[in-house]
């Protein structure tokens, strides 16, 4: 696409959105998930400890992890099976419990989660509100000591979960799937569906980056690692815009990304390293970096004037497929996620 086309096309956009005539793009607009995890109320009026309950919604993890730390093994179980959606949800947790809380909860969930509830699965957290976020890892989590996280982009829920998984697996495949390493698929935000407003804007990533926040303040205060954060796509603007609250990162890699709402890593206020890659045939290519009437993402990342380092994607496999076995792209994933890059 020319720089003329891409300027027709934006200045569309932006028309459109203002006058408000978007019906191609509304159409698809997606009421984000936030707040507590769900089943926070009856959680908060449980006294059959005879104590009252951390509040999910203003608790941090360091207090939910110092709370779980005074139960025995039997309160914990107890608490687990009244409040399997809360507990599992509960960033802070013991991540054993939360597997099996989740475990409990997929099951009561029904057949439209069957998959996710078979025997095998880690789930870190699910909520089956709205269209369903899920996390799942692959490895030790516990006993890890190199901790990578996959955040997805655009049409991801609990229910099409198998590509950010499978990014995910491919990742830890290309480590050695040693016992050290895992790595979380984590689809813990409401994602836009298809490409319209909500994809061009960045009002669910506004939305989605409290809850990678708080994911990376849980994996601190359970005693994992410094994550690497490997962002797709639309995933990378929740990255973006998480980036100066998520101090307990040690590496963002952003793959596809439209742009992190920012001119510079400078910008994006981190002490993190962070890295881009694109792959020349992407269609994410075409899409315009501006940031115009809260129209578009800004910055190219890839661009060498952001001053991220450089991811060779030259064999990628399109817009997902970075993390394709055999390309450059996912060996030097790997090298960053073990620490020897």
């Amino acid at each position: 696409m020319s720089r003329y086309h891409r300027t027709l096309f934006t200045a569309a956009l932006v028309t459109t959105v203002i006058t408000g005539t978007a019906g191609w793009a509304s159409a698809d607009a997606q009421p984000a998930v936030t707040g507590p995890p769900p089943g926070a109320a009856a959680w908060l009026a449980d006294h059959s400890l005879g104590r009252d309950l951390p509040d999910p919604g203003d608790s941090t993890p360091a207090q939910i992890a110092s709370f779980f730390g005074e139960l025995t093994n039997t309160q914990q179980q107890q608490l687990t099976h009244r409040h399997p959606l809360t507990v599992g949800n509960l960033d802070g947790a013991p991540v054993p419990l939360r597997y099996e809380a989740n475990h409990l909860a997929l099951q009561q969930a029904g057949k439209r989660y069957e998959a996710l509830a078979a025997p095998g699965h880690q789930i870190l957290a699910f909520d089956p509100r709205g269209r369903g976020q899920v996390a799942e890892v692959y490895g030790d989590l516990t006993d890890a000591a190199h901790v990578s996280v996959v955040v997805p982009g655009s049409d991801t829920d609990a229910t099409d979960f198998a590509p950010t998984a499978t990014m995910a697996k491919n990742l830890r495949a290309a480590t050695g799937n040693s016992n050290r390493t895992a790595v979380i698929a984590w689809a813990g935000y409401t994602t836009p569906v298809g490409v319209g407003l909500d994809a061009a804007t960045a009002g669910l990533a506004k939305a989605g980056a409290p809850r990678l926040t708080r994911l990376t303040e849980g994996l601190e205060a359970t005693g994992a690692p410094e994550p690497v954060l490997f962002c797709h796509s639309y995933g990378s603007v929740v990255c973006g815009l998480a980036a100066h609250d998520t101090p307990y990162t040690s590496d963002i890699v952003v793959t596809g990304s439209p742009g992190m709402h920012a001119d510079t890593v400078d910008d994006l206020h981190t002490d993190a390293r962070v890295w881009a890659a694109k792959d020349p045939g992407d269609w994410i290519d075409h899409v315009p970096n501006v940031d115009i009437a809260g129209v578009g993402h800004g910055e190219d990342p890839t661009d060498p004037a952001f001053g991220a380092r450089t991811v060779p994607a030259h064999d990628a496999k399109g817009h997902t497929g970075y993390f394709t076995p055999g390309t450059e792209s996912l060996r030097t994933f790997a090298a960053i996620a073990l620490g020897t890059m």
